[in-house]
């Protein structure tokens, strides 16, 4: 399976393209507050950005503290989401090691990188990459 990494962020110029990628085709909004990358400062526009993303655990904490399992280990990193079992407790954000899950508090359901790749296209600095998590050999944390 592979993941999503943000490995050459020097490159991002804060353009949000990704996020709104995200938003509109995987979560179906019109919100970059929806969606499963968040692009930010790291200090000043000088600076650079940084990318809010889920790193892959495996485990992943926020699947181990779903109680009715609506989030559920991808092999190799990650997790799935099954929204229709989703008892929108918001566990799984409060689980997150990096902060890289949004609870929608109008929707009650997470937001979270699926590690679909579908942002990676929109990057026009390449920003972003899909990596085969076997070829990693260590488990992301």
């Amino acid at each position: 399976m592979k993941i999503l990494q943000a490995a050459r962020m020097e490159r991002c110029t804060g353009c949000y393209s990704c996020s709104l990628a995200c938003a509109r085709i995987v979560y179906k909004s019109l919100s970059w507050k929806r969606a499963g990358i968040h692009i930010r400062s790291s200090g000043g526009i000088s600076t650079g950005f940084e990318a809010k993303v889920c790193l892959g655990c495996n485990p992943a904490p926020c699947a181990s503290v779903c109680p009715p399992e609506a989030l559920r280990q991808r092999p190799g990193g990650g997790v799935f989401f099954k929204e229709k079992r989703c008892i929108h407790c918001g566990e799984c954000a409060q689980a997150c090691p990096v902060g890289a899950i949004y609870f929608d508090p109008i929707r009650k359901t997470p937001v979270l990188c699926l590690h679909c790749g579908q942002c990676v296209s929109y990057c026009p600095h390449e920003c972003l990459e899909m990596v085969d998590a076997s070829k990693e050999g260590k488990d992301a944390q």
